[in-house]
């Protein structure tokens, strides 16, 4: 049971695909990039989404145990429910803003 089911970040507009194999970009003088395989941007933004919806699942875990009269401390729970709150407004925003600066570079003309 989540907080809010506007909330959920299991619905298909949340899933995000892969963006293929991208190499990293280095110069002769950087040799770090080259030697480490880092991570593409679309598994490090499902490794956020997935963290997410962990936030909102222990925060509805925190609260039925506040409602069953299980929890110890209150504040705790509290706690949860608005760190989950707040990761969801801010990933909220990251989207409206990405989808926003998606639509100015589509509206470009060149």
């Amino acid at each position: 049971m989540t907080i809010d089911p506007s909330f959920l970040t299991t619905t298909p507009e949340w899933k995000i695909e892969g963006v293929g194999q991208i190499e990293p970009f280095t110069t002769t003088s950087d040799t770090t990039l080259s030697s480490s395989k880092s991570e593409g941007f679309g598994e490090m933004l499902g490794k956020q989404v997935a963290q997410l919806q962990g936030l909102q699942e222990e925060a509805s875990t925190q609260a039925q145990a506040l409602a069953t009269g299980q929890a110890e401390d209150p504040a705790a729970v509290v706690m949860a429910v608005e760190k989950a709150k707040l990761s969801m407004q801010l990933a909220t925003q990251i989207r409206e803003r990405g989808v926003t600066a998606l639509q100015e570079v589509l509206r470009t003309q060149v």
